[in-house]
């Protein structure tokens, strides 16, 4: 079956090709992990693109659309604003929009979230006790967005199998992908 001319493929390739293709395959990896890198720089934000997972900003973003974010810190954060922010003790970022802000005198800002699509504010989202969020949990600011470009990733996350079965598909395709 197509298996074993996969195998087969793999037997008759010389060393030299092998090499090649695992060297383009570091070239490819180490290629998107720099571009990953000057992302963050050029954004300031230690993730500048999210997928929203969950319906909670609907209808303004949508399950499986693609975030972009900046995070300026001498940029102030204002009512109305969509931020992504991180609550201690959950993995996961979260983004929702900024709907009222306390400023004190000293200059110090703090901040209360909530999606747009539900009934209460991130209250009992924070970390027990915490009331406000500050600049310093906000991981970025939505600048622009791209719809359902991100399924592929919710599609990883609620099915595992499928990750490893793209992962796999991946790999051969560059291992046996003959030069032109």
């Amino acid at each position: 079956g197509p298996a074993m001319d996969l195998f087969g493929d793999l037997r008759r390739m010389n060393k030299r090709q092998l090499y090649y293709q695992v060297l383009n395959f570091a070239m490819i990896v180490s290629s998107a992990l720099m571009i990953w890198k000057g992302l963050i720089v050029i954004t300031g934000s230690e993730s500048p693109i999210v997928v929203v997972l969950s319906g909670s900003m609907e209808p303004a973003f949508h399950r499986g659309d693609l975030l972009f974010l900046t995070n300026f810190h001498d940029d102030p954060i204002k009512a109305g604003e969509i931020v992504v922010f991180k609550v201690e003790g959950r993995d996961i970022p979260i983004v929702h929009r900024v709907i009222k802000i306390h400023e004190k005198e000293n200059g110090n800002m703090k901040f209360l979230t909530k999606g747009d699509n539900n009934e209460v504010d991130d209250r009992g989202l924070y970390k027990e006790g915490q009331n406000w969020l500050e600049k310093k949990d906000v991981v970025g600011r939505a600048r622009g967005f791209l719809p359902y470009v991100g399924m592929v990733t919710i599609i990883m996350n609620d099915y595992p199998k499928f990750k490893y079965a793209l992962l796999a598909v991946m790999g051969a395709y560059v291992l046996l992908k003959r030069e032109s």
